[in-house]
């Protein structure tokens, strides 16, 4: 499976597949950016299970120097999975999710249907 483009609640969204090579630099998150935005995304969805697992394990600092590269470009992305056994393990990541899921540039998320509702709150808050 390849990634998708699609719309939700009025946001261009790019979904990276499943499978694939992990993301685990700064210049994967600069990659898949470009892909993003050629195709008109503004929103970036990638399944946890892509990200290295080191990304997870702050003190490396891929997750920081990553999490800048979206900012930076200024487009959003969603990471989805399960982070509780992993929050559980690390008071620095669950505080690290905790915050990013406060702001609207870095969410992470349980699934697909919690990214829609995320999207239909603000585009009810907009209005």
């Amino acid at each position: 499976m390849s990634a998708k483009t699609y719309d939700l609640d009025a946001v261009r969204i790019f979904e990276c597949a499943a499978e694939g090579p992990a993301l685990s630099n700064s210049q994967h998150a600069v990659d898949v950016i470009g892909e993003a935005r050629a195709n008109g995304a503004t929103l970036v969805v990638i399944p946890a299970a892509r990200l290295d697992p080191g990304s997870f394990k702050l003190r490396t600092g891929i997750a920081g120097d990553m999490v800048q590269k979206f900012v930076t470009y200024r487009v959003r992305l969603a990471i989805i999975g399960d982070f509780s056994e992993l929050a559980f393990k690390s008071e620095t990541l669950r505080d690290f999710i905790d915050e990013a899921n406060r702001g609207d540039a870095i969410w992470f998320l349980a699934g697909l249907d919690e990214l829609e509702k995320r999207l239909a709150l603000a585009v009810r808050g907009s209005s």
